[in-house]
């Protein structure tokens, strides 16, 4: 995708995505169905197991919704396409581990596209903010999934004042995994892919599923639904390869061969 707002490369089994569109990185409807299209690619190849998300340049991730666009005509109610916003946050059936890079400013849609990563690894001089209320509009996803990220009180600060914040502290209240410094972002995130994609593909879809439906459930009707088996993915590891590899890998006291099946 040379000519695209978004760039992807295979390396190994790690997938790597970039948000690459000048100046800002923002989203517009076409950017966003590509993104869409691009993370269906990611989720229904077998060969493939981490994605890896970034954006391009060292100032901006994402400043979410392109305000030019909006003023062009494009209401922010319309077709985002498969995923929703950013093609990443309403994709249904991921269930492969997404790791988010964050290199600059995230701010709006882009903080609530980071968000949806499973791992976020943060540049050190990257900001943060939610300034929707500043212009009378609201954060919808963040409004949902940030007082369930980080405590409730600050979550309600960030939401309320739309006031910006840094790395440092977004990884004192735990909205980030870690920060390091700009020049190692890629490096870090590679590293953590790569021991990813070295793992139980099969089981990490079990946990993202599990996961994300127990999120509402009950704690013993989320787990009596996994002692049955009743989630699909639960279902397809136990009756794996795999799971008879892991086994067998222990007894022999060797490495496992993992091959998501």
């Amino acid at each position: 995708m040379t000519d695209s707002p978004i760039k992807t490369a295979r390396r190994g089994q790690v997938f790597e995505v970039t948000l690459d569109r000048p100046k800002a990185n923002a989203i517009d409807f076409a950017t966003s169905r590509i993104m869409g299209e691009v993370f269906t690619e990611f989720r229904d190849d077998p060969d493939l197991r981490v994605a890896l998300l970034t954006g391009a340049g060292e100032k901006f991730f994402c400043p979410g919704w392109d305000l030019k666009a909006a003023a062009g005509g494009e209401a922010v109610d319309g077709d985002y396409g498969v995923g929703g916003f950013g093609g990443l946050q309403e994709l249904r059936g991921l269930n492969k581990p997404v790791i988010v890079a964050i290199n600059g400013i995230a701010c709006g849609g882009g903080l609530e596209l980071a968000l949806s990563g499973d791992i976020l690894i943060a540049a050190d001089h990257a900001t943060f903010a939610l300034p929707e209320i500043r212009s009378g509009t609201v954060a919808d996803a963040a409004s949902i999934k940030l007082p369930k990220r980080i405590p409730y009180h600050i979550a309600m600060e960030l939401l309320l004042t739309g006031r910006w914040f840094d790395a440092g502290e977004a990884a004192r209240w735990g909205l980030v995994n870690k920060v390091v410094p700009a020049a190692s972002l890629m490096d870090e995130a590679r590293k953590t892919a790569d021991l990813i994609a070295s793992g139980p593909p099969l089981v990490y879809a079990a946990i993202k599923e599990v996961v994300r439906e127990a999120e509402n459930m009950k704690f013993q009707d989320a787990l009596n639904k996994i002692t049955k088996s009743q989630f699909e993915t639960v279902e397809k590891l136990y009756r794996s390869e795999d799971q008879k590899e892991g086994a067998r890998a222990f007894a022999e006291k060797r490495d496992p061969v993992w091959k998501g099946r």
